[in-house]
């Protein structure tokens, strides 16, 4: 009777101990469920993911907008060939005192860098046609003058022009006197003239030339 008590009651101690334990692992498994988080629900990574797709849009914009003004701001190619071809086709305008400077330029050129003759009468010769050249250049800068200026103006012109003529000659002779019986006088008569020719011719397309 004695034998089977003690048995009963260690066999009872045994089922205790064992429900205690499964008690013990069952709480612990509650435990740390109710613990850890779910991984699917977390409120800081859904702010997180949807403040970086409002980064994105805004940037797309701003960059939509740049865009835009670099194209509104930037002429095209063709425009900028027809604004090439505007400024091509308009006339160099070159009026007739900025012509005639040029001509006279080129003879004063020419009379600068002409070979000097040896011989008196080869230097005469040179002189007189160089006078020529002047004296030809300043009758068509008065024939264009004709044309340009108004009546009155050129009554005036013209009487101003034959005392100039007057002068002229009387300069040259002055000056050829110097060489009075020499071989040259009548090269310094020439030779002035042709200078007096060309300065006169300056100042006519200087002072009336338009």
């Amino acid at each position: 009777m004695k034998v089977k008590t003690k048995r009963s009651m260690i066999m009872l101690t045994f089922a205790l101990v064992a429900l205690s334990a499964c008690g013990n692992a069952t709480n612990e498994s509650s435990a740390q469920s109710t613990n850890q988080p779910p991984s699917n629900t977390s409120p800081q990574l859904t702010e997180e993911v949807d403040s970086a797709e409002e980064v994105v849009k805004d940037t797309s914009a701003d960059d939509i907008e740049v865009n835009e003004q670099k194209d509104s701001s930037a002429p095209s190619t063709e425009d900028s060939t027809n604004e090439e071809k505007g400024n091509s086709d308009q006339p160099n305008v070159e009026n007739q005192k900025e012509k005639y400077f040029k001509k006279l330029n080129s003879m004063y050129e020419s009379d600068r860098n002409v070979e000097v003759k040896e011989t008196m009468v080869e230097m005469e010769e040179q002189e007189a046609e160089r006078y020529q050249n002047w004296d030809k250049m300043l009758n068509e800068i008065y024939g264009e003058l004709q044309v340009q200026l108004p009546s009155d103006e050129m009554d005036q012109l013209r009487e101003e022009q034959r005392k100039w003529v007057e002068h002229r000659d009387e300069t040259a002779k002055k000056a050829s006197l110097k060489y009075e019986g020499g071989t040259t006088e009548s090269l310094e008569y020439v030779a002035t003239q042709a200078s007096l020719t060309r300065e006169r011719c300056y100042e006519l397309v200087a002072k009336y030339m338009e």
